[in-house]
C-alpha cells in the first residue's frame, strides 16, 4: 500500500462540522487502499487564546510551561477527528507527538526535531488504522513536552513522511498553495504552481507563513514532494520538490516579516559584548540571524556588531530586552520599529542589478533601507515597519507582476 501523510491546519479545522468534512476526505483516501497518517493543528484561534490566558497571568511565562499549555490545542483536534472517523466506520487512533516518536532537542517554544521513531505509528498502520497525530509538538531527550514554533505542524508532517518513506506529503489549509506575495497585502500576488526546495526554504526563513523552512529541509533530504492545497476548494496546488537547476531565474516571491528587532553593539569591546548578549539570548532559547561584525581599520578587533531577532513568538520580549539593555548600558541599541523585506528566487545574486534597482526603487519612494543581507536565493532589506506593506507592493510590482529583467 502507498503511504500518504496529510496535514490539516488553519481555519480548515476551526469547527466540528469542518472536522467532520475532513473525516470524509480522509475516509475517501483510506477507501482507495492507502495507508494514511494525518497531522492536525489546533482548532481555529485556540493557540492564540491559550497565549492570551498565559499572558494574563504572567508577562513572561516560563517557556517549559508554555509548551505544556500550547500542546493541548492539537490534542483537542486529533481526538475529535478520530471520533468523526469512528462514526464513519473507520478504525482510527490519535497520538501525541511524543507517542508518535517525534524526538526534539531541549529547547522550548522553538524545538528542533532531531529524530523520528515512528514505531507506534507503524504498528497502528499495520493494524489497519488511520493514525491521527497532534502536530507542533514532540518530546525532548529529557522527556519534556516541547513545541516546534511557528509552522510546527508542517514540520511534524514532513518529518513523519520522511521517516515513514511516504509516497507524498499533502499540506492542507485555507489557501490553495503558495503565492508570490501575501494576497492580503497585494492583489497582484500570483499563485505559484511549483517551487524548488531552496526557494521555499528561503521563503519560510524570511517570514512566509505557508510552509516552515525546517519542514522543507526534511523533504529535501528524502526527496519527498510536498503538495500545498486548499482543504475544501480542490483545484490549484503548489508542489514543492527538486527542480532542474536554472528552471526559473529571477524574483519569484516577495516576503515580509513585520515583527523583527535589530540589536546593535558598538565600542572597543563589541565582540565581547556580542558574545555576552548572544549567551544571554541563548539562555532564553532565542535564536539570532543576519549577524554582522565590523573590524576597525587598525585591526583592533570589531568595533560594531549587529544581528536580527524574530520576536513574533518570543514570550516576554520586552522583559528580555530590558534585561539586555541593563546588562550592556550605552553600548547597545535595540531597533524595534523595523521590518524585513525579502526578495526570493533563483540566481538573484549572480550580479548586483536586482539589489541596486531595489534600493533605488525604495529610495525613490521615500523608504529608507537600514540594513541588507543576501544569500544565494534571497535579498533581505530592513525597512521601517510602518512602510513594509508599501515596500512589498512596490517590489512585487517591479519584480514579479511585470517579470524580472536582470
Amino acid at each position: 500500500m502507498a503511504c500518504i501523510v496529510q496535514k490539516y491546519g488553519g481555519s480548515s479545522v476551526a469547527a466540528v462540522d469542518k472536522l467532520q468534512k475532513i473525516a470524509r476526505l480522509i475516509a475517501d483516501v483510506k477507501g482507495q487502499n492507502n495507508d494514511i497518517v494525518v497531522v492536525v493543528s489546533a482548532m481555529g484561534k485556540t493557540t492564540d487564546e491559550l497565549v492570551t490566558m498565559a499572558r494574563e497571568i504572567s508577562p513572561k511565562p516560563p517557556r517549559r510551561e508554555m509548551d505544556m499549555l500550547l500542546s493541548t490545542g492539537e490534542r483537542i483536534t486529533m481526538s475529535l477527528l478520530c471520533m468523526a472517523l469512528h462514526e464513519l466506520g473507520y478504525a482510527a487512533v490519535s497520538l501525541t507527538g511524543s507517542q508518535a516518536g517525534i524526538i526534539t532537542n531541549d529547547r522550548h517554544n522553538d524545538a528542533q526535531v532531531i529524530e523520528v521513531r515512528p514505531f507506534r505509528v507503524q504498528d497502528e498502520i499495520a493494524g489497519g488504522k488511520v493514525v491521527i497525530i497532534g502536530g507542533f509538538q514532540g518530546v525532548s531527550y529529557k522527556r519534556d513536552i516541547t513545541t516546534l514554533g511557528r509552522g510546527g505542524s508542517d514540520t511534524t508532517a514532513v518529518a513523519l513522511a520522511a521517516a515513514l518513506d511516504a509516497e507524498r506529503c499533502e499540506i492542507y489549509s485555507d489557501v490553495d498553495g503558495v503565492y508570490s506575495a501575501d494576497p492580503s497585502i497585494t492583489a497582484e500576488a500570483r499563485h505559484l504552481p511549483e517551487i524548488s526546495y531552496p526557494v521555499m526554504q528561503e521563503m519560510g526563513m524570511a517570514g512566509a507563513k505557508v510552509l516552515h523552512a525546517h519542514a522543507v529541509q526534511f523533504a529535501k533530504e528524502k526527496n519527498i514532494a510536498i503538495y500545498a492545497r486548499s482543504t475544501f476548494k480542490p483545484g490549484r496546488e503548489t508542489v514543492i520538490r527538486k527542480l532542474s537547476p536554472g528552471t526559473i531565474i529571477g524574483v519569484q516571491a516577495v516576503v515580509s516579516e513585520k515583527q523583527v528587532a535589530r540589536i546593535r553593539l558598538h565600542g572597543p569591546d563589541a565582540l565581547t559584548l556580542f558574545r555576552q548578549v548572544v549567551e544571554h539570548l541563548e539562555s532564553e532559547q532565542i535564536p539570532i540571524k543576519e549577524v554582522n561584525l565590523t573590524e576597525t581599520i587598525t585591526g583592533g578587533g570589531p568595533s560594531t556588531a549587529s544581528f536580527v531577532v524574530s520576536v513574533q513568538n518570543v514570550f516576554g520580549w520586552e522583559q528580555i530586552k530590558a534585561a539586555l539593555m541593563e546588562k550592556t548600558g550605552a553600548a547597545i541599541a535595540v531597533d524595534t520599529d523595523l521590518a524585513a523585506l525579502s526578495l526570493i528566487g533563483e540566481g538573484l545574486n549572480r550580479n548586483n542589478l536586482t539589489l541596486l534597482e531595489t534600493v533605488g526603487l525604495l529610495a525613490r519612494n521615500g523608504i529608507p533601507v537600514s540594513g541588507i543581507t543576501t544569500t544565494s536565493f534571497r535579498i533581505s532589506l530592513l525597512v521601517p515597519r510602518n512602510q513594509i506593506e508599501k515596500s512589498v507592493r512596490l517590489c512585487h510590482s517591479r519584480w514579479v507582476a511585470i517579470g524580472s529583467t536582470t
